[in-house]
């Protein structure tokens, strides 16, 4: 079963930019060991880093319904979470998706204590589209 584990964050404790040096390469390590374990055990499907929201784009249809051109810039003020990355992982069951996710949250942060970041994680649709 694939699941994708999302990490959400707001502004404040995530904000790497004012953690000193030593705290977020050690902060990158972790999740590199984490990254590197799941992809020996064959569990790893993906895992992304997105950018800041304020390099975010809304795009919509447009009148014509296909100009896709971007209308709205980013930071949305009505946001106060954004997805600051995820992993799509293929595993036995759900409770090993949760241990994954665990593991993603206690990633360390400044001063070496864990984060305790919440991840969402949800199962992947199988979708019929694509027996087709």
């Amino acid at each position: 079963m694939k699941y994708i584990l999302m990490m959400n964050t707001q502004k404040g404790p995530y904000q790497h930019e004012s953690w000193p040096e030593k705290a977020w390469k050690a902060h990158l390590a972790y999740w590199g060991t984490l990254n590197a374990q799941l992809e020996a055990s064959g569990e790893l499907v993906s895992v992304e880093g997105l950018t800041a929201p304020d390099q975010a784009k809304r795009v919509y249809a447009g009148k014509d319904g296909k100009d896709g051109k971007p209308i709205t810039d980013g930071v949305f003020p009505e946001t106060k979470e954004f997805l600051a990355g995820y992993w799509i992982v293929d595993v036995e069951s759900a409770e090993r998706a949760y241990a994954i996710a665990a593991q993603a949250s206690a990633a360390p942060g400044p001063g070496g204590q864990p984060l305790n970041m919440p991840l969402e994680v949800r199962e992947v649709m199988q979708s019929a589209a694509r027996d087709l």
